[in-house]
């Protein structure tokens, strides 16, 4: 089952924009050392929709060979068009990947029949284990209760979700909903914050875009939790608050937290892919005073 701090890795490029391979290794390489269960590439903080396919492959490969089965590799596979959502899909089978984890249908608000359809057809066409993913605010849909229950009865090959919704009162419904017929379905909050309740109310842990900068912080504190350590619990919440704070610095907010690894691994190049444009010295001394107060930075 999956469970514990799984690191939706940033993608790096180079100042001319291009994949930067060797950054992409010393990103994973940290967040091996730092303890994760696994990385997720091409998520929402990968960048996937700024990603060619034959990019997506190129990196999917790289994940694969870098980790080396010494954590758990999950792929973001989802988008619009379901014949090449099946295709990355099962190329990352291939690849050797662990799990996909697809985004439901983006640009139109699609209704509870059309989301089951999509998710349907795509487990139906694929072997690769499914992590469903919900992010209402940038796909104009939520993954319902219902939805949600309908797909895991049916398809054992969907594993979990990722709840990226700011309120743990969904993510708990879920939980209260799937887990009593799937024991083994994860759900999984995509907001760092939310990683003690959602342990507490009975799910599974965390897929954290802050763990890209501090991943040992995550792991120490899911490690307190299940010992029942509450003041190591406390102390590690409140740096967690402290680096929420990058998620206000830039619009998208993946500038921040790119800004925020380049700090701390050496090597890497804050740029993203366009329309972000690059963070202003405001900005980036923003986030490097958002890490010292969080104690990341000295």
């Amino acid at each position: 089952m999956l469970s514990g701090i799984f690191t939706p890795m940033v993608t790096a490029f180079d100042t001319e924009g291009r994949l930067d391979l060797d950054a992409n290794r010393r990103i994973i390489e940290h967040l091996i050392a730092g303890g994760v269960d696994g990385i997720l590439l091409l998520g929402s903080i990968g960048e996937f929709f700024a990603l060619t396919a034959d990019e997506k492959r190129e990196l999917i490969r790289l994940g694969v060979e870098t980790v080396a089965r010494r954590t758990a590799l999950l792929v973001g596979t989802g988008g619009t068009v379901v014949p090449e959502v099946v295709e990355l899909t099962r190329f990352a089978r291939r690849a050797g990947a662990d799990a996909a984890v697809i985004i439901s249908p983006y640009y139109f608000s699609l209704d509870a029949e059309s989301l089951y359809r999509y998710y349907a057809e795509i487990a139906s066409a694929t072997d690769l284990p499914i992590v469903l993913y919900n992010f209402p605010d940038r796909t104009a849909t939520e993954l319902t209760c219902e939805v949600v229950l309908r797909l895991a009865r049916q398809f054992p090959s969907i594993r979990g979700i990722k709840d990226t919704v700011d309120s743990i009162s969904h993510t708990r419904a879920l939980i209260e909903a799937v887990k009593p017929q799937r024991p083994d379905f994860a759900v999984l909050s995509g907001y760092d914050e939310y990683l003690a309740p959602n342990l507490l109310s009975g799910g599974d842990g965390l897929i954290g875009g802050l763990s890209n900068i501090v991943p040992a912080l995550h792991v120490a504190m899911c490690g307190a939790l299940c010992r029942g350590d509450l003041r190591a619990v406390a102390a590690d919440q409140k740096r967690l608050n402290r680096l929420m704070a990058l998620y206000t610095v830039s619009q998208p907010f993946v500038g921040a937290i790119k800004a925020a690894v380049s700090l701390v691994v050496d090597g890497v190049c804050p740029a993203c892919r366009p329309p972000a444009g690059a963070l202003s010295p405001d900005q980036f001394a923003a986030v490097a005073g958002i890490l010292r107060r969080a104690g990341v930075l000295d």
